[in-house]
């Protein structure tokens, strides 16, 4: 580990995202809660609809757990050491590989795949160019360390059968709570749909597109 490094690179772009994650956050919520509010699935009451919500909810739910999986093993450590274990043994990115599946379950839950489509691709299209800027953070970091950590784990697309498990790891846990409100924030976002479903239902609003 290049422990040595003078004035190691700043993370450029997720630099930005961490340091107003709220109010990205309540920026995105608010955008995803007006489209919800505008549209209807064409698929509603039908079998389609309920398998639909169902996939939504089953990668949400791992989602969630494998984002609060990845933040036990960083918390207290993420920068000051390359974290090689756990989640991390089989991608090099878990938190961005479960926030893929958490961005298509709540695109599911929506009951539409127009909607589904959309998450996935807004993923696809920004979180390429985060991995690439924080992969140059780490190797400019950690040097030849991350170079051979590369050459073992895949990027995004986890190897399980890669997968290292320690005895024991070192939590700081005031971390690891300040972590848990952002872990969920998929859940919340289901939350969000199920309460424009009631606000559609009791006509207080009415849609005016309908997606497949």
């Amino acid at each position: 580990m290049d422990s040595e490094a003078q004035s190691p690179p700043r993370r450029p772009l997720t630099g930005f995202f961490e340091d107003h994650r709220i109010l990205v956050s309540r920026l995105f919520a608010a955008a995803f809660f007006g489209i919800v509010l505008s549209m209807e699935s064409r698929l509603e009451g039908s079998l389609a609809s309920t398998a639909l919500f169902i996939a939504g909810l089953a990668l949400v739910g791992v989602a969630t757990i494998g984002r609060l999986w990845c933040s036990l093993y960083i918390s207290g450590n993420k920068d000051s050491e390359l974290v090689t274990v756990g989640p991390y043994s089989v991608t090099r990115n878990p938190l961005y590989f479960f926030s893929f599946l958490g961005f298509a379950g709540v695109g599911l839950a929506t009951e539409t795949l127009t909607l589904s489509i959309a998450m996935t691709a807004f993923f696809a299209l920004l979180y390429p160019v985060i991995i690439r800027r924080e992969e140059r953070f780490l190797r400019g970091r950690f040097g030849a360390v991350f170079d051979d950590y590369c050459a073992r784990v895949p990027r995004f697309v986890p190897a399980f059968s890669l997968y290292v498990e320690p005895s024991t790891w070192i939590v700081d846990t005031r971390l690891f709570r300040r972590t848990m409100i952002d872990v969920v924030w998929f859940v919340w976002l289901v939350a969000l749909i199920e309460l424009v479903e009631a606000i559609h239902e009791h006509g207080l609003v009415k849609p005016w597109i309908a997606l497949f």
